[in-house]
């Protein structure tokens, strides 16, 4: 098992800070044990013995060409073509992707149209630009994509600039869920009807457990009216602060001119080409293979012991992702849980944080299932099971 600590605890050097006698399952953080720590050493060594200097000088604007040559095959062997090396460009990281998107394509005052629930950080990536975050209709199944038509039209007819629409359609955080078949074809077909652009986040894509994914919004759109985000965040590690946006050419070239990218050339460089040679080596589909499998373990020990501790919460298999989503109790709110839950020794993120004006969610709660051990999570789930029975009961009175 690899050391969680730093050689020198005084030293701050990880965003992870762990309670003590606190199960905290608000983390959406990798388990120390998936994160390919002596594989990526070779990496790194490999691109040092193929690329030499070239791994450490200024890099192409775009990003390398190794690695767009790897990750655009790699894509279009995941969804059956479609990548374009001129339609691609590296990032730090899918929330670097987002704020480079959101700069571009908003500007400040425009609405910008969200899915909720959705990833909270990437709803305040968003605010950061300045913009009015709009909740788009939804019903059971995600965006409802004519009643999206009709709020884009009447705010359009309102005098307001709508240029984007932000969601995560495939194994969704917080929900775990994915925006079903008909839904996607008929949200491109609205994009291109109307000129909103799709922010697509497909973090997750290739953290699936029963079943390959949904086609991404892109592939269907053919590269047009969506403009895709990925990561290698939870496929390899976040460390790594790396991952790509797949847009129209236009796009990237206008992300190449941006001022801070020409004068650093590139984003990200070394460790881009290191992610090249773990590609080519194929220790990534290796990697990625073996994280299922770690992940899934995880998912059905929590699903599993939430069923036998907390039989009144609903709880749903996700089919890929990190994440589950929950609805407590009639009656009974997250943040009236919360203190409960951590008198407990377990915690989890409130479900209205996950939505832009804060107003729902009141009765969900999300648990993440990737950063603790089986052992953990199997307590983690006796815990909340007799907090909820304690809250409950104290609702009750």
């Amino acid at each position: 098992m690899q050391k969680w600590e730093p050689v020198n605890e005084d030293l701050p050097v990880i965003q992870f800070q762990g309670r003590t006698g606190v199960l905290d399952l608000g983390w959406g953080h990798p388990h120390p044990d998936a994160l390919p720590v002596e594989a990526w050493q070779e990496a790194n060594r490999a691109a040092a013995d193929a690329f030499g200097w070239h791994c450490l000088t200024y890099g192409h604007a775009t990003g390398p060409g190794p690695l767009v040559d790897w990750l655009t095959a790699h894509l279009r062997t995941l969804e059956d073509g479609g990548a374009d090396p001129a339609g691609l460009f590296v990032t730090a990281g899918a929330s670097h992707g987002l704020s480079l998107v959101a700069t571009v394509l908003a500007e400040p005052g425009d609405v910008v149209l969200v899915d909720a629930p959705t990833y909270h950080y990437g709803l305040r990536i968003l605010r950061d630009r300045a913009v009015e975050l709009v909740q788009a209709p939804t019903d059971d199944d995600g965006i409802d994509p004519a009643a999206l038509e009709s709020l884009l039209t009447s705010l359009r007819r309102a005098g307001r600039r709508v240029p984007l629409l932000y969601l995560v359609p495939t194994f969704g955080n917080p929900t775990g869920r994915s925006l079903p078949g008909d839904r996607r074809l008929e949200l491109v077909r609205v994009a291109r009807r109307t000129g909103l652009v799709i922010i697509e986040d497909d973090t997750y894509r290739e953290i699936h457990y029963d079943g390959p994914p949904p086609a991404s919004l892109w592939r269907l759109a053919e590269g047009r009216s969506v403009v895709r985000i990925g990561s290698f965040s939870k496929t390899v590690a976040p460390g790594l602060r790396l991952g790509w946006i797949n847009a129209e050419p236009s796009l990237v070239r206008t992300l190449s001119e941006l001022g801070y990218v020409d004068s650093g050339g590139g984003v990200n460089h070394s460790v881009a080409m290191a992610m090249a040679r773990f590609g080519d080596s194929g220790a990534y589909d290796r990697h990625v293979e073996r994280v299922r499998h770690f992940y899934r373990r995880r998912r059905d020990i929590l699903v599993g012991e939430l069923r036998t501790a907390a039989p009144t919460l609903p709880v749903e298999p996700p089919a890929g992702g990190w994440f589950l989503w929950l609805k407590l109790p009639d009656g009974l709110l997250a943040r009236d849980l919360l203190p409960v839950a951590e008198r407990h020794g377990v915690s989890f993120v409130e479900g209205q944080r996950f939505y832009p004006n804060g107003s729902g969610g009141l009765d969900h709660l999300r648990l993440s299932f990737s950063l603790l051990s089986p052992d953990e999570l199997a307590e983690a789930g006796r815990r909340l099971g007799r907090a909820l029975s304690a809250a409950t009961r104290s609702n009750g009175d």
